[in-house]
């Protein structure tokens, strides 16, 4: 059974940073397209990053480019989003979500199949 755990959240204030963790069983990591995404109150849940299977390729929503990182560490079955200077409105749950193979709609939930249970960021002064 696939399964997703989200690790590295917390509270940090404006300028700071954070390294969230996805942590896959189940599955062979490389075979995988992982996404981040977040969801604020009363917002839908958005794509933050994405990083290809196999290949590697790795996209970015427009207001975390510069500032987020992801990469893999296939060896320890492991996605990680590096956040640098964050803002108050990266404020949301945090999820990573997995998908066999390609995706063509790297922002889109639906492209999904397994989500980890979320992780909370807060950034305030």
């Amino acid at each position: 059974q696939v399964q997703l755990v989200e690790s590295g959240g917390g509270l940090v204030q404006p300028g700071g940073s954070l390294r969230l963790s996805c942590a896959a069983s189940g599955l062979v990591l490389d075979y995988y397209t992982i996404g981040w995404f977040r969801q604020a109150p009363g917002k839908e849940r958005e794509g933050v990053s994405c990083i290809i299977s196999t290949d590697g390729s790795t996209y970015y929503e427009d207001s975390v480019k510069g500032r987020f990182t992801i990469s893999r560490d296939n060896a320890k079955n492991t996605v990680y989003l590096q956040m640098n200077s964050l803002k108050p409105e990266d404020t949301a749950i945090y999820y990573c979500a997995s998908r066999l193979g390609l995706v063509q709609a790297w922002e889109a939930t639906y492209e999904y199949d397994y989500w980890g249970q979320g992780t909370q960021v807060t950034v305030s002064s």
